[in-house]
């Protein structure tokens, strides 16, 4: 096997709730711009353990998410050791197959990969994301009337295939991303939460 990852993410991006990309729509301003970070709980890639450790992304979507041609920065958690960052890379560039190739594929360019300081912190179901100096989030999910988290399941597209997605809404979102174009500071916007089982 090549890889086994469990953990939990965090996404958000500039599209209203919720965002249109999830069903397979053109997103709210002609294009999105998101944030994303998966939180490994427990895993090892290709025999390499890379349990505690949190991979993210920032990335610019031209239109409709299904057409793919994202534009990406990579950023992996500064505390991995080589043999760690270099097995995550691999894995989420999909060069490990799997679920993450099928997300992979959707990546035109990469612009940067780097390691960087990030907190991922969920606390009574309040998220929190911060990437180094060029991203920081707070968001938290909706519930229904009995206090049961909103979920959307069997979407068209999924950052975390297989698992329901908890529609989330962020309190904050900024991010300063000049290589691909952002410059956001905005609140009330799209977020997502979620868990996942990849494997490949």
């Amino acid at each position: 096997m090549s890889y086994r990852l469990e953990g939990s993410l965090l996404e958000v991006c500039d599209c209203n709730v919720l965002c249109p990309c999830w069903i397979g729509e053109n997103p709210d301003n002609g294009v999105c711009q998101s944030a994303l970070a998966y939180y490994i709980d427990k895993g090892s890639i290709d025999g390499v353990d890379v349990s505690g450790l949190t991979y993210a992304i920032a990335a610019f979507i031209p239109g409709n998410v299904l057409s793919g041609n994202f534009r990406v920065v990579r950023y992996v958690d500064d505390r991995a050791t080589p043999a760690q960052e270099k097995a995550i890379l691999a894995a989420f560039r999909g060069e490990k197959g799997g679920p993450l190739a099928d997300l992979a594929q959707l990546v035109g360019e990469e612009i940067a990969a780097r390691r960087a300081p990030i907190t991922y912190t969920i606390q009574g179901g309040k998220g929190t994301l911060k990437i180094g100096d060029s991203v920081a989030a707070d968001m938290e999910p909706y519930r229904g009337p009995s206090g049961e988290v909103t979920t959307l399941v069997e979407s068209i597209f999924s950052t975390i295939p297989g698992s329901p997605a908890y529609v989330s809404k962020a309190s904050r979102f900024k991010m300063v991303q000049p290589e691909i174009g952002i410059d956001l500071d905005l609140a009330g916007h799209n977020a997502i939460q979620g868990e996942f089982r990849l494997e490949a």
